[in-house]
């Protein structure tokens, strides 16, 4: 249902069933003083595809960082495969990512090694595979994402579409329950980013896997969501399927979608009230 993050009914307290969901409540999140995430609550379903959307500066890759376990949780829960990122123990944290795949903004490559050598990095750190084994994974999973026989190309060779299929290929290395991935498609030309939208649905459609994607891009949002988060100044404004969001008449989130300009703002108080659906009120 859409809506206000305090107003969701429906929210899971305990670990999601078969560990490939994710349940996150009340989740607040700090950069020394400063609150980042303040008390954020939503569920992802096992095998959803979960796009979580905000402007610069909304706190949505603090969330993603979150979730991955690259950022502490200062406050509340993030649930993972039946286990509590607040409180578990490195070790549990290291075992836990084994399970989650990344694929970070610009690729995030070693440009000192081949796209096959990164590719197998996962392996070579997480498995027990022998190197004969892991040469065959790499292929494979370098045909999945349609980079078959760029093994030994260097990252500097790929166009900039090609090196996120090669990171999308490193994610997918460990064959992970949940794949999540930050701004997929920035800095792609139109078309190219078309394809990475295409990687996308197919893997969910042939894996079955959860997906979480932070992305500001509307036209690549409404394609491969089931459902949608809005969050802004680190709270959630509204979540819902594409066509609860499309449909809200929330004013930021019509502010959004319609990519209507900021309002030049005199304090805080005139942002909250537009937050809210109401009329700046001028201060005398």
């Amino acid at each position: 249902m859409i809506g206000h993050s305090h107003t969701n009914a429906n929210l899971e307290r305990e670990p999601t069933p078969g560990g490939v969901g994710i349940s996150v409540c009340d989740l607040r999140v700090r950069y020394g003083e400063r609150e980042i995430l303040h008390g954020i609550s939503f569920d992802v379903q096992p095998g959803e595809t979960l796009v979580i959307l905000g402007g610069s500066g909304s706190g949505k890759s603090t969330l993603l960082r979150t979730l991955v376990g690259l950022e502490r949780v200062a406050s509340g829960e993030v649930w993972i495969a039946g286990k509590n990122l607040a409180t578990i123990s490195e070790r549990e944290l290291d075992d836990l990512r084994k399970m989650i795949g990344m694929s970070f903004q610009g690729g995030a490559l070693f440009g000192s090694m081949s796209v096959g050598e990164n590719v197998s990095l996962p392996l070579r750190e997480h498995s027990p595979l022998d190197p004969s084994t892991i040469d065959i994974v790499v292929r494979l999973k370098l045909e999945q994402v349609g980079l078959s026989g760029y093994e030994d190309y260097m990252p500097a060779q790929l166009s900039g579409g090609m090196k996120k299929r090669a990171a999308v290929a490193r994610a997918l290395a460990m064959d992970p329950q949940i794949l999540f991935f930050d701004e997929p498609s920035a800095g792609l030309d139109p078309i190219i980013a078309a394809g990475i939208d295409d990687l996308i649905l197919k893997l969910k459609k042939v894996f079955k896997m959860t997906i979480v994607v932070v992305t500001h891009e509307l036209a690549s949002a409404f394609l491969i969501a089931d459902r949608m988060l809005l969050i802004d100044r680190g709270v959630v404004v509204a979540s819902g399927t594409k066509e609860e969001m499309q449909s809200s008449k929330l004013p930021r989130v019509r502010q959004f979608f319609d990519r209507v300009p900021e309002p030049e703002l005199k304090d805080e108080m005139s942002y909250l009230q537009i937050l809210i659906g109401e009329e700046p009120t001028e201060r005398r």
